[in-house]
């Protein structure tokens, strides 16, 4: 390996045509980068590696071996990229005619995909989220998210543990606070006899708001999510009906899996928490109780700005 101009390291059989490798990156054997890319700083850069003019690499990204990144390809920083993974930029290609401008394909901060995934063109990886060996992904895939399959489908989330409440005769501990934003799990109150069964709640005790607004969710492809948003003020009561579905809390620190089955546990998600919704079951039924009116100016659908918005809001 040898120093090149610019303060980055070209294996003496690299190709390096850009002026914009960052410093301390490391470009091995048989790299070819062309002349309009933008290769940021400490980056991995493998051997045969393909970078075409119209993409940008962000700082301290590997990129393992047998890996194309084509025009319109955009890794922000701390991505890994594993060997052999495969982008494509034109959703309808045909030989001898480009299009005038390619699908572009954005990976978020600290995503990372696995070997042999293929990353269908125009779509996002967010940030944090890890792609499964192998994986098919076709549409965008929220932060944090672990997607394995093909088609890619989400089996879970980063650094979030699993908790699947046990319904029980109500009780002292009909409600427990979860160590995410003010989420609470409450246990309804359940009755079963030969005529069947009845799940009941009360405003002010299993209900800590009264709601204004109720909408419910069924016939949930698997492999969609709903939710993928927090709101400033409305708080959300959430009850699985039937079937069985996942609900993901997030505050920005911290997040949690809950997973419902049936009618007899409610999650209450206050203001400013980011929650989603996935792993529906075919037959899943999910109930949501607002405490406000419809308002699209209560939503905030960006997961980076949700996180900048929590960590400019003081403690408390």
């Amino acid at each position: 390996m040898a120093p090149a101009d610019g303060g980055y390291f070209r294996h003496p059989a690299a190709i390096v045509e850009s002026p914009r490798v960052g410093a301390r990156t490391r470009v091995w054997a048989f790299a070819h980068i062309l002349p309009n890319a933008v290769v940021g700083e400490d980056c991995n850069i493998c051997d045969q590696v393909f970078i075409e003019n119209d993409v940008v690499v962000g700082d301290r990204v590997t990129v393992k071996c047998g890996v194309q990144l084509w025009d319109g390809v955009r890794l922000e920083d701390d991505v890994f990229v594993g060997p052999n993974a495969t982008f494509t930029n034109d959703p309808f290609p045909r030989s001898r005619k480009r299009p005038e401008r390619f699908t572009p394909t954005v990976v978020r901060r600290g995503a990372s995909i696995g070997a042999n995934a293929t990353i269908l063109c125009g779509i996002t990886i967010g940030a944090n989220s890890l792609i499964g060996a192998g994986a098919v992904v076709t549409h965008d895939v929220p932060a944090n998210a672990v997607v394995f399959g093909n088609p890619a489908k989400i089996s879970g989330y980063v650094d979030a543990d699993v908790y699947a409440p046990v319904v029980h005769e109500p009780g002292p501990s009909d409600v427990e606070r979860l160590p995410v934003g003010g989420v609470t799990v409450h246990r309804l109150g359940m009755f079963q006899d030969m005529r069947g069964s009845l799940a009941v709640g009360e405003l002010g005790k299993q209900l800590p708001f009264e709601p204004k607004r109720f909408f419910v969710v069924h016939d949930v492809p698997s492999r969609l999510v709903r939710g993928e948003h927090a709101h400033r003020k409305i708080h959300q009561f959430l009850v699985c009906l039937a079937g069985e579905l996942s609900v993901l809390v997030d505050d920005g620190s911290r997040r949690q899996e809950i997973r419902l089955r049936g009618p007899g546990i409610g999650v209450h998600i206050p203001p400013m928490v980011w929650g989603i919704q996935f792993r529906f079951s075919p037959e899943a039924i999910l109930l949501v109780l607002a405490s406000e009116p419809y308002d699209p100016a209560e939503y905030i659908r960006d997961y980076e700005e949700y996180l900048r918005l929590v960590r400019a809001s003081p403690p408390g």
